[in-house]
């Protein structure tokens, strides 16, 4: 019996590291897309600049999240 609860033991931290990830990197989205959302409405002027800014830091926030899922996935 306590083997198998150790060796189940990984897995589950995995899935919490994978858990934690994803919220972070959807808190962090969010809060881009509203900081962009916010400043646009502020000066409707420079929002094409805005809205382009904001999708690199998408992408690249999201390009960490794929990496950081594979190495939980993986450990």
């Amino acid at each position: 019996m306590a083997q198998q609860a150790t060796a189940t033991m990984p897995i589950a931290t995995n899935y919490l590291g994978i858990g934690l990830v994803v919220i972070g990197a959807g808190y962090g989205i969010g809060k881009l897309a509203a900081s962009a959302l916010e400043s646009m409405a502020r000066q409707p002027e420079v929002a094409g600049n805005i809205q382009t800014a904001m999708i690199i830091a998408a992408a690249l926030i999201e390009g960490f999240t794929f990496f950081a899922l594979l190495l939980c996935w993986i450990a």
